[in-house]
């Protein structure tokens, strides 16, 4: 069995050599270097990960990710990010994936109406050029859009059924002022209840077979400890076949970790077991596909056997 934590976040101290925005969570001297996440990844049996940009959205910010997937190509699948002023995203995205590794782009804003009943152009709206041009190369797009893009989604999901598309963080789409950042460092999201209310614009998507679901991020969700109680309702939402309204099934569900904002709290080691504490009725190729099986097929890893 191949172990793939599919959402995980690397970054070097800024430098000349990795540039990268310096902010108040991520200060110049701040790290969370590849040969940390190796070691916790050894340590708990996970063979590959998928890296995912953070400290910046130009070219020149992604010099560590794409010196992490360089020097790790068997174990390592990259996202990149695009600036939101640039002017020609699909030159930008071909850059970035022309070194190898990197495969796809993560997208927090979509850039259509506000109004759910207004009329529904894709053409018109801001990353139409991101999702067709991703249509044409075969890359992936890692979602985590707002609450108030949630409906724009489905119709660029329909109109690019070739295009795989990956939602981040259980589906879970924040409000706007709902981010923030809790007092070990870590992204917290803040919502009403859960299953989050954003569930109703979303509930048609597993009709969809280019579209995937990480279960990831409850550390950010969650309003109790470890092992998120509050929040297995909703895996299991996420994960019923049996449900017509909302369930993918295991095949169509990734394991992840958010790398490097649960070392301390509640461990790697425990969000290795997440999936086994809110998903106890699993079988064992269910499992299978859930910590690793749907990644590597979904985003074809290479084999580390070669």
């Amino acid at each position: 069995m191949v172990c793939i934590d599919a959402h995980v976040h690397v970054f070097a101290k800024a430098s000349a050599e990795f540039p990268r925005l310096i902010t108040k969570q991520l200060p110049a001297t701040g790290e969370a270097p590849v040969e940390r996440l190796l070691e916790k990844m050894a340590e708990n049996r996970v063979d590959q990960a998928v890296l995912v940009q953070i400290g910046g959205t130009h070219l020149e910010h992604h010099s560590y990710l794409r010196h992490c997937l360089k020097t790790f190509p068997r174990r390592f699948l990259g996202i990149g990010l695009i600036p939101a002023d640039e002017p020609k995203p699909q030159e930008h995205m071909d850059r970035l994936a022309a070194g190898g590794g990197v495969i796809g782009f993560r997208l927090s804003s979509i850039g259509g109406p506000a109004d759910p009943l207004a009329p529904m152009d894709i053409r018109t709206f801001a990353t139409f050029p991101i999702w067709q041009h991703a249509a044409e190369k075969d890359y992936v797009l890692w979602l985590y859009p707002r609450a108030v893009d949630a409906h724009t989604v489905p119709f660029l999901i329909e109109a690019f059924p070739q295009v795989r598309v990956v939602f981040n963080h259980m589906l879970a789409c924040p409000s706007k002022g709902s981010f923030s950042w809790d007092g070990k460092g870590r992204p917290r999201v803040e919502f009403s209840q859960f299953p989050p209310l954003s569930r109703y614009t979303t509930m048609g998507l597993h009709q969809y077979d280019n579209v995937f679901v990480h279960l990831s991020g409850q550390y950010a969700l969650s309003k109790e400890q470890w092992p998120y109680r509050d929040l297995q309702e909703w895996h299991e939402r996420l994960h019923a076949p049996k449900d017509r309204m909302q369930g993918f099934g295991a095949e169509r569900l990734l394991w992840a970790t958010d790398f490097p904002w649960i070392v301390d709290d509640p461990g790697y080691e425990k969000m290795v077991r997440i999936v086994d504490e809110l998903l106890p009725g699993l079988d064992a190729d269910e499992r299978q596909e859930i910590m690793g099986g749907t990644a590597r097929r979904l985003l074809q890893f290479p084999d580390l056997a070669l």
